[in-house]
């Protein structure tokens, strides 16, 4: 398989993200990773996980203000991307094309070469901005993925609230997985 390019911005919920990245690992899938500098400080903040053990689990590791880094170009291969969290800020990087890190040139290489690219906001409420941003970059196709778990499956614990955002990502790159118990059925997957 091709790898897939994760990116972790400075929205709350950083948490998210490190599951994805976890969860990448176990099933033995290339993983190409981008932290912003707020994602960052975002994971010192809301976590007690140290950056290291995330990069250690990933296939490549890139600074997102290396913009030659192989991921900026189309010639370099994946799967596609997710950015989980999106913060607005990278959102509306994205949506108005600036290109200004590695993750908002990454995001331009997946739009340009039509490979799938997944955005999971997280912010609360949302502005129009934010909105109007969102539907620009669902009117080219990307998928705008909330970080909005079910509650139909009667999680117990916030690892089945992560879980269930991480897998329906993973579900979006055909990428089997148990993250969840499915509609109708009445054990994980």
């Amino acid at each position: 398989m091709v790898g897939l390019i994760v990116a972790i911005t400075g929205g709350s919920g950083v948490i998210y993200g490190v599951k994805l990245i976890e969860s990448l690992k176990s099933l033995n899938l290339e993983t190409h990773l981008i932290i912003s500098e707020w994602g960052e400080k975002t994971i010192k903040i809301e976590t007690h996980i140290d950056i290291e053990y995330i990069k250690n689990l990933v296939t490549q590791y890139y600074d997102n203000k290396n913009m030659a880094a192989p991921v900026s170009s189309g010639s370099f291969k994946t799967k596609g991307m997710v950015i989980i969290p999106c913060s607005m800020k990278t959102l509306a990087s994205i949506a108005n094309g600036l290109d200004d890190s590695l993750i908002s040139r990454a995001a331009s290489v997946c739009i340009k070469e039509g490979r799938k690219l997944v955005v999971v906001p997280r912010e609360t409420p949302l502005s129009k901005i934010h909105l109007e941003n969102m539907v620009k970059l669902s009117e080219l196709g990307i998928t705008i993925l909330p970080a909005m778990p079910g509650f139909y499956f009667h999680p117990n614990t916030i690892d089945d609230l992560l879980s269930h955002i991480v897998g329906k990502v993973l579900d979006q790159f055909d990428i089997d997985n148990n993250m969840f118990k499915r509609w109708g059925s009445k054990n994980k997957t």
